[in-house]
C-alpha cells in the first residue's frame, strides 16, 4: 500500500492493547539498535566504493541489506527531529535549526510552529513508543533537537539514560560550556585527556545495555558527532592515512566511482556530477600537502567509528545479543562543503585543538568527493545533500538476503514505522497529557527486504531553507536555494543531476511541483521564521 500524503498512516497493522500483552509476554522482540554518523558523504565506507578501511559497517552490510536510494533532510537538526518522530521536520517544530547555545528559550517562541527549534508536543520519539511498549530505552551522542529547558532533554522525551552533547556540535576532545557533555540530567565538567567522543558514545552505550538483568529487549540510538567539523582525529589514526590522499581530489573521486559501478550501487551512464573547484594539478604543492592532511583527518576520523562499531558488534556478538537485533546504520544529511571554499575553515594549525569546536573543516572538494557521484553537498536538495547509505541488518529474520542491494525508494519518517512494525509497538493518537498526535507519515521499509520492486511511497517531499524537492517514481523535481525555478530530473538515466528535463517535460513537472505545494500547505512550511542561515 502507498501512502499518498501527509496525513496517510503507515501501512502497519498496530497492535492493541491485548495484541501488546501477548508480545511482551513472549518478549522475542528484537533489541534494536539505530546508529546515525553526522556529515559522513555517500561514498566514504568501504561497501558504498570508499576506499576508507570500514570493515566493522561493512560487515554490517554483508549481514544485511544496502539502500541507494534512501533520503535524509539535507541537514542535521531537522533529520534529527524527522527521524526520531516518525514527521516531516517542520509536523515535529524543527524546520530549520534547533536550539543551540547561541540561542535563548525566548527566542524559539517567537518563531512559527514548524521553526521552534524543539520537538514540540504534537509528536512523539521512537523512545516514547518503544518505552510504553515495554523496551529499555538508551541514547548517547548528539542530541540536537532543543537543550533550553530540561524537559527538552532525552530523558524527558522518552529515553532512560542519556549521555552526550546536547548540542550541535562539539570539541571531540574536551567537550565543555554549552557544548559540553551531559548524563542523564546533568551537565559534567570537560573531561579529562585522553578522551574522544567517539570511544565515549560507544563505550557509554555498552555500559547502559549491559546494566539491566532483566530480560526486556533494548532500543539504542547512537548518535555519534563523527565526522563533523572540527577535524580533530587520534594521532596514530591519523598517521594511518597520511600520504594517502596526495594523488588529489578528481583521482580519488573517480576510484570510488569504478568502485561503484562494480558494486551496483550507481549506473555508469550516470557520469559524475559538474566538478566546482580547480583541479588539483592547479593547485601549489603546499596546497596539496594542506589539502591531503585534511581528508587524511577526515578518513581518521570514519576510521574510528567504524572500530567502535566494530567493539559494540562484538560486545553483541559475546553475549548472545547480536543474532536479534535490527541495526540501522545511516548518516544524517551528506558530506559537509561548509564554509564552501576550498580550504575549509581555518588552517592545519588548528587541528587537534582541544578548545575548538568548529575549526578546521575540509573543504568543498573533498565534500564533493565524498558524495561521488551524487551532485552538490549538505543544506541543497540534490542528491549529494539529501541521499545517505542506509544498512539494515537483521540475522535472526533476513539473513537469506545478506548483502544484497536494495533500489526502494524510502526516507527518514520510515525509520519509526519500522520499529514501530518490528517491536509489535503501538503509535499513539495522543501523549503528553492528552496532547494530539500527528499520524506517522512513513511506512515499515520491513516489506521491502523481501520484495524488491515493492513501492511505500507515492511522493517524497522535502523542504530545508527553501532547497525544495519532489520525488515520484523516476522523477524529481528540485527547486535550489540559488535559484526561482524547478529543475526535472530523471532518476533513472540521470541520477547525477545534469541533465534539466523542465522544458521537455513541463506537464510532469507542473502536476510535482502542485503536489508539493499542497504538500507544504499542510505541513508548516508556511509562515517561514524571519532569520536567515
Amino acid at each position: 500500500m502507498k501512502n499518498k500524503h501527509l496525513l496517510s498512516l503507515s501501512s502497519l497493522t498496530l497492535l492493541g492493547g491485548a495484541g501488546l500483552a501477548a508480545a511482551q509476554a513472549q518478549d522475542n522482540r528484537p533489541n534494536i539498535i539505530l546508529i546515525m554518523v553526522d556529515d559522513m558523504g555517500y561514498s566514504d565506507i568501504g561497501c558504498y566504493g570508499g576506499e576508507i578501511p570500514t570493515p566493522n559497517i561493512d560487515r554490517l552490510a554483508e549481514n544485511g541489506v544496502r539502500y541507494t536510494q534512501f533520503y535524509n533532510t539535507a541537514r542535521s537538526c531537522p533529520t534529527r527531529a524527522s527521524l526520531l518522530t516518525g514527521l516531516y521536520p517542520h509536523q515535529a517544530g524543527i524546520g530549520q535549526m534547533s536550539e543551540d547555545p547561541g540561542t535563548t528559550a525566548e527566542q524559539s517562541e517567537t518563531r512559527p510552529f514548524g521553526y521552534k527549534g524543539y520537538l514540540n508536543k504534537n509528536s512523539v520519539t521512537m523512545a516514547e513508543v518503544l518505552k510504553e511498549s515495554g523496551y529499555h530505552t538508551y541514547m548517547t551522542g548528539k542530541w540536537h533537537v532543543g537543550m533550553h529547558g530540561m524537559e527538552k532533554w532525552p530523558l524527558q522525551r522518552g529515553f532512560e539514560r542519556y549521555y552526550g552533547i546536547l548540542a550541535g556540535a562539539c570539541s571531540y576532545l574536551q567537550p565543555s560550556g554549552g557544548r559540553g557533555l551531559t548524563l542523564n540530567n546533568s551537565h559534567l565538567p570537560a573531561p579529562q585527556p585522553p578522551y574522544y567522543t567517539t570511544d565515549a558514545f560507544t563505550d557509554h552505550a555498552i555500559q547502559f545495555i549491559d546494566e539491566p538483568k532483566d530480560d526486556k529487549p533494548f532500543f539504542l540510538y547512537l548518535a555519534f558527532n563523527a565526522p563533523h567539523w572540527p577535524l580533530q582525529a587520534k594521532d596514530k589514526d591519523i598517521e594511518k592515512f597520511i600520504g594517502q590522499y596526495e594523488e588529489g581530489w578528481e583521482s580519488i573521486s573517480e576510484k570510488r566511482h569504478q568502485r561503484m559501478i562494480d558494486m551496483g550501487l550507481v549506473k555508469e551512464e550516470w557520469g559524475i556530477a559538474e566538478w566546482e573547484s580547480r583541479h588539483w594539478s592547479d593547485l601549489t604543492e603546499k596546497e596539496r600537502h594542506d589539502a591531503a592532511l585534511r581528508m587524511s583527518v577526515y578518513a581518521a576520523q570514519i576510521y574510528a567509528i567504524d572500530y567502535n562499531v566494530g567493539k559494540l558488534i562484538d560486545y553483541l556478538e559475546k553475549s548472545n545479543k547480536l543474532e536479534n537485533t535490527l541495526i540501522v546504520f545511516l548518516s544524517d544529511n551528506g558530506a559537509c562543503a561548509e564554509p564552501y571554499s576550498e580550504t575549509g575553515f581555518a588552517t592545519i594549525a588548528e587541528i587537534n585543538n582541544p578548545a575548538q569546536w568548529i575549526h578546521p573543516s575540509y573543504g568543498l572538494p573533498w565534500a564533493q568527493v565524498s558524495n561521488t557521484p551524487y551532485r552538490k553537498y549538505k543544506v541543497r536538495s540534490y542528491e549529494g545533500g539529501i541521499c545517505t547509505p542506509f544498512i539494515l541488518s537483521w540475522p535472526a529474520r533476513y539473513t537469506q538476503y545478506n548483502n544484497q542491494l536494495r533500489n526502494n525508494i524510502a526516507f527518514l519518517p520510515d525509520i519509526m514505522a519500522t520499529f514501530v512494525d518490528a517491536s509489535k509497538s503501538t503509535y499513539p493518537e495522543t501523549y503528553h497529557n492528552g496532547s494530539k498526535i500527528f499520524p506517522m507519515v512513513g511506512s515499515s521499509i520491513l516489506p521491502t527486504v523481501s520484495s524488491p520492486d515493492l513501492s511505500i511511497h507515492d511522493y517524497l517531499f522535502g523542504e530545508h531553507f527553501d532547497n525544495r524537492y519532489v520525488r515520484k517514481d523516476k522523477w524529481k523535481a528540485v527547486k535550489d536555494e540559488k535559484s526561482d525555478q524547478w529543475e526535472l530530473y530523471d532518476m533513472e538515466k540521470d541520477r547525477t543531476e545534469r541533465f534539466d528535463l523542465a522544458q521537455k517535460h513541463p506537464a510532469i513537472l507542473k502536476e510535482m511541483v502542485t503536489e508539493w505545494d499542497n504538500w507544504a500547505k499542510q505541513t508548516f512550511i508556511y509562515p517561514k521564521p524571519e532569520n536567515k542561515k
